[in-house]
């Protein structure tokens, strides 16, 4: 496994050489985001890119945290960013291969086989922040991008990785019990020879009406890129994504202190429960289950009232998500230290 994470990070430096030979721009996000496409070749759809959204920080001595999106989702947390960049922070995301800023013409949105897939679009950003000059790195997931961090992390990646903050991961299905025993095994055995067939999510609207301002939420963000409804998932996403679970409950081994995050509690799970002030994606229960098990030193917090993305909920959930977490960070991953 490590000569193998050894041959794929070689890979990405050689990714890394062609990303630097050509410009950044200015992001959507403007007021300093700069971004830039890493060209990741042809797989089993066509041609894919990830994308490299940066904010430096004038107070920045060589630490940086980089940032993974979760499902139906892109990079768009410009305050949270900003929180990062004021505590001298150099703060990377990531738009992963057919999300966001990184979909092509004719592309699927959000298709994916193997979870590892995306590990190319993170061993890229991890090059151009080494190239940067950021000699440690704090990874952070939310959702999917949790799991798909949590994955990468237990395969012995990049040493410049030194801590992980895992914001509302994707640890576990929240389905009920005859779904996970009996459905989503009964999906998987048949990825193999249909693995696009398309499985509905639900046409639910509740948890993007409570995000977005037109509806009286707080945010603004690109509805083509992060959809209102949740689109249906092929059969294959849903076998990568049981595969990613299994190796995360089972032998996740990930050997940097990791700060793990979520709710108190999750939306129809509890009394009060609403969608503008509990998880309705996941269940929290299942996130502090797996969530504890995931590597040698784990801090949980639990975050009364926030939303799946904590980053996005209420002002006072968000303050006190910051209190914790950075100083949760000057014990791991000091920004001054030399």
């Amino acid at each position: 496994m490590k000569m193998l994470r050894y041959f794929i990070l070689l890979a990405a430096l050689h990714v890394g050489s062609a990303v630097l030979a050509g410009g950044w721009q200015p992001d959507v996000l403007g007021q300093g985001f700069e971004m830039r496409y890493v060209d990741q070749g042809v797989d089993y759809s066509g041609h894919v890119r990830s994308t490299i959204v940066r904010l430096k920080s004038p107070c920045a001595a060589g630490v940086g945290v980089l940032y993974v999106h979760g499902f139906n989702d892109y990079f768009f947390q410009a305050d949270m960013a900003r929180e990062f960049t004021d505590r001298c922070y150099d703060f990377y995301a990531v738009d992963l291969r057919k999300y966001g800023r990184s979909i092509m013409d004719g592309q699927q949105k959000f298709q994916v086989r193997d979870l590892r897939e995306y590990f190319a679009d993170i061993d890229s950003a991890v090059v151009q922040m080494q190239a940067d000059g950021i000699r440690r790195i704090v990874l952070m997931g939310h959702s999917t991008g949790g799991l798909i961090t949590s994955l990468y992390m237990s395969g012995n990646p990049a040493q410049a990785i030194c801590a992980m903050i895992l914001n509302s991961p994707f640890l576990d299905w929240n389905q009920s019990k005859l779904q996970e025993r009996i459905l989503i095994p009964a999906v998987r055995s048949i990825s193999g020879i249909a693995g696009s067939m398309k499985i509905p999510q639900g046409g639910g609207d509740g948890y993007a009406r409570s995000l977005l301002r037109r509806f009286g939420g707080e945010w603004d963000y690109n509805t083509d890129w992060k959809l209102i409804h949740s689109p249906a998932v092929e059969a294959a996403w849903i076998a990568a994504i049981d595969d990613a679970h299994d190796v995360v409950q089972n032998d996740p081994r990930i050997a940097v202190p990791i700060l793990l995050m979520h709710s108190d509690r999750s939306y129809g799970h509890a009394e009060g429960a609403e969608y503008g002030n509990s998880d309705a994606v996941l269940d929290v229960e299942d996130i502090s289950r797996y969530g504890r098990r995931l590597g040698f030193s784990v801090t949980e917090i639990t975050l009364r009232g926030g939303l799946h993305d904590l980053a996005l909920s209420a002002p006072a959930v968000r303050q006190a998500m910051y209190c914790y977490m950075f100083g949760w960070l000057a014990k791991v991953a000091p920004a001054n230290l030399p």
